[in-house]
This record gives structure tokens, sequence and C-alpha cells, in this order.
């Protein structure tokens, strides 16, 4: 099976990147053994912030019109390259 790779474009100059730092975190422990990698990439544009998966963009925070939540992410995610996969609490409402 081919692992997917997310890349977390922030901008530095907004101080996004403890943000991407922490989703990160959260997408490699969520899906340690699906993924072949996360990579942390500083925008050259002053207020991006996009998550990519295998090079398609899963989340803009510009079209979205600010900040999804991890819940949202972590299923986005999983809807993209695992679709069916129990998130456990994640999945449930809370």
């Amino acid at each position: 099976m081919n692992k997917a790779y997310v890349t977390i474009e922030y901008c530095p100059k907004c101080k996004w990147l403890l943000r991407a730092a922490y989703m990160a975190q959260e997408f490699l422990s969520t899906f340690e053994d699906d993924l072949g990698g996360v990579t942390l990439k500083p925008a050259e544009t002053a207020g991006m912030y996009r998550i990519y998966v295998n090079d398609e963009v899963l989340f803009d925070r510009k079209q979205y019109g600010g900040f999804a939540g991890i819940r949202e992410l972590k299923q986005r995610l999983r809807d993209r390259i695992l679709p069916g996969k129990d998130l456990g609490h994640t999945d449930r409402s809370g």
C-alpha cells in the first residue's frame, strides 16, 4: 500500500509554526501506520495556511474563512486516504 504524505504550509510571519507542528503531531499519532510522513513548510506568501495530501489541497485557511478544528481536519484526511476508518472519539459527537 502506498502511504500518503502530508505537507502543512504555514505563514511564519503569522507565527503559525506551533499550530502546524501540533497538527502534524495529531496526524502522525492518529494515522501512524498510514502516513509516509508529514512535512512542515514555511510559506512565502503572508497569511498562507494550507494542508496538502500527496500534493493535492486538503485544506486552505483562506477558502475556509479561518482555521478548522483538528477533529474536522482528521476526518477530512481520513476521508481522503482511508474512507471508512474509525477515528474513535473523533467521530463521535461531543
